[in-house]
C-alpha cells in the first residue's frame, strides 16, 4: 500500500472514475492517506460521487507523474464505519474543515479499495504490479 500512497502523494491530484447509470464520470481528487494497512480516500456525503459509489462501488483511480509514469488503481470501494479516517484526513488537509463540519452538515465519507489491482505504467512501457 505504501507504493500506491507514495505515488498518489507525489502526483498531488489524481482522478477517480465512477459510473452514473450508463454514463462514466471522472473527477479530480486529492484527499487520501495510508492508515491501518490501506490507502483511504475521502469524498463528501453531499456529492454525486458518493451516491454513484454507493449505487455502483466499482471504481478506478488514475494518477500521472510529471515524468509520464502513471498508475491505474482499480477495485471495489468499501466505505469505512470509523470516522477516525476522516478526522485524520481533515488534520492533514485543514482547509477541508471549512467544508466538512457541524455548521455545514457536510460529512466526509472515507473508503478504501478491495479486490484491487494497481499497476504503474511507464510512458511507453509495460505495467508493473504495485501490489507485490
Amino acid at each position: 500500500m505504501s507504493k500506491i500512497n507514495d505515488f498518489l502523494t507525489e502526483t498531488g491530484v489524481f482522478f477517480l472514475a465512477t459510473c452514473d447509470g450508463d454514463q462514466p464520470k471522472l473527477r479530480p481528487l486529492g484527499a487520501h492517506l495510508e492508515m491501518d494497512g490501506k490507502v483511504v480516500f475521502g469524498v463528501g456525503d453531499f456529492k454525486d460521487v458518493y451516491r454513484e459509489m454507493v449505487a455502483d462501488p466499482k471504481v478506478e483511480i488514475v494518477a500521472c507523474k510529471p515524468d509520464g509514469h502513471w498508475m491505474r488503481y482499480t477495485g471495489t470501494a468499501v466505505f469505512e464505519d470509523d470516522y477516525k479516517y476522516a478526522e485524520a484526513i481533515l488534520e492533514m488537509m485543514p482547509d477541508l474543515k471549512n467544508i466538512y463540519n457541524e455548521q455545514t452538515g457536510n460529512k466526509m465519507m472515507c473508503f478504501h479499495l478491495e479486490n484491487a489491482t494497481a499497476v504503474e505504467i511507464a510512458v511507453m512501457g509495460p505495467g508493473t504490479d504495485m501490489m507485490e
